[in-house]
């Protein structure tokens, strides 16, 4: 796959053709969407136009299966677009790569789940919540019953379904913990509008509330079933595509926001000080040495976390094609390399913002909330690299993995 921001050579195959064609119809969407940024903010939800244009650009389906007419691009897909329309409004970019990405996981369940939503329609949007301590779920004669309270489910006004997370009970201890991802049609779950926050506002991230919902056993799927290899869906999808471990790459889903946003701002900085002269002693900010440092470690983290997040997505593509399964060691490298990554486009954000001085602090202007959004995508668990961290240096030094979704 080629990155957003490569040119396209002659001589491709059909799948790079389209690879490319999705690209250019990402970048001609940004100056549009940057337009409606505060208006997406003051909605605290994706304006309608928004979700048509993600609709009509095939950008939700890029990981959807071709059999349900979707695009079933690498997974390096989810980088690239969202590095592209980060760069208009985070938001936005949060909410594309969320519900773009259970498409790709609705590939991974049984057939069964995978008609019940796309034969309906193909188009429709799925939200989530992956906090498996917010829900308690008992098994019961052909399914389980289901029950919680989540956070954070992103765009969840706009969609039919909601992949939940689970703890699922036993009377057994001896049986252990088993964690266990939940589809619900929107009949089954309360939607609660508590989404009023300071980053990422226009997400529309409200919580969900579940009360003893029965769901079927082919509604249903482990955690186990997700860590890399054959799933329950990859027999009718044999795209490796499929067979990528999906809470190890988890980081990589949302990462590209970050990237994005980190670019923006970077390139509205570097335009504004061309030509801007010091309030105090009318210098030419573009001469002092200070501001091109700034510009240089900035690029660098940026560019450096854009080469961290494709890599690792372009080298899990390579090894599931292969038919290998990552080991834990590779599994928790992909989590420290995706909450490292991002936490460098976040201290070139905070970098570029304290740059700014003063102006940046005017709420017209695009830097307030890119710094803003720049530290609410730094807040998700899973770029937290305390966490990611911690657990790599355990199982570096020979202790088992304290992440029981890998």
């Amino acid at each position: 796959m080629v990155a957003g921001g490569q040119k396209p050579s002659t001589g491709r195959s059909s799948a790079e053709q389209a690879y490319v064609a999705t690209v250019a119809r990402t970048r001609a969407l940004v100056p549009q969407l940057r337009e409606r940024a505060a208006r997406t903010e003051e909605l605290r939800r994706l304006p309608p136009e928004t979700e048509r244009d993600l609709h009509e650009s095939g950008l939700f389906r890029i990981l959807q299966p071709k059999r349900f007419g979707g695009a079933e691009f690498d997974y390096v897909a989810l980088i690239d677009c969202a590095d592209l329309l980060g760069q208009a409004d985070a938001s936005v970019a949060w909410n594309f790569a969320n519900l773009a990405s259970h498409h790709w996981m609705l590939g991974m369940f049984g057939q069964t789940a995978q008609e019940l939503v796309w034969s309906k329609d193909p188009n429709t949007l799925i939200a989530s919540s992956f906090i498996f301590p917010a829900g308690r779920a008992r098994k019961v004669e052909g399914g389980y019953r289901l029950h919680g309270s989540w956070p954070f489910s992103s765009g969840v006004a706009s969609c039919e379904w909601n992949m939940l997370a689970s703890v699922v009970a036993s009377d057994d201890e001896a049986d252990g913990i088993e964690y266990r991802i939940f589809l619900l049609p929107k009949s089954d779950y309360k939607i609660l509008d508590t989404w009023n926050v300071a980053g990422l506002r226009g997400t529309g991230s409200g919580d969900v509330e579940v009360r003893d919902a029965f769901v079927a056993d082919h509604m249903s799927v482990s955690v186990s079933d997700l860590a890399g290899g054959p799933t329950p869906g990859s027999a009718t999808n044999p795209n490796p595509l499929y067979t990528l471990p999906v809470f190890s790459l988890f980081p990589f889903v949302l990462s590209g926001v970050a990237l994005g946003n980190a670019q923006a701002c970077l390139d509205d900085y570097v335009e504004v000080v061309r030509h801007r002269i010091s309030t105090y002693n009318r210098a030419k900010l573009s001469d002092f040495q200070s501001t091109q440092i700034k510009i240089a470690e900035a690029s660098a983290k940026i560019d450096a976390a854009r080469l961290i997040m494709r890599s690792a997505c372009i080298e899990a593509m390579d090894d599931a094609r292969r038919g290998h399964i990552p080991t834990m060691m590779t599994k928790t490298k992909y989590r420290r390399d995706g909450a490292f990554s991002v936490n460098l486009c976040t201290e070139a954000v905070s970098m570029l913002f304290s740059a700014s001085g003063a102006r940046g602090l005017f709420t017209t202007g695009v830097l307030q909330r890119q710094f803003r959004d720049a530290h609410a995508i730094n807040s998700h668990l899973a770029f937290s690299f305390d966490a990611a961290g911690t657990n790599y240096g355990r199982v570096a030094l020979g202790l088992p993995s304290e992440n029981l979704t890998l």
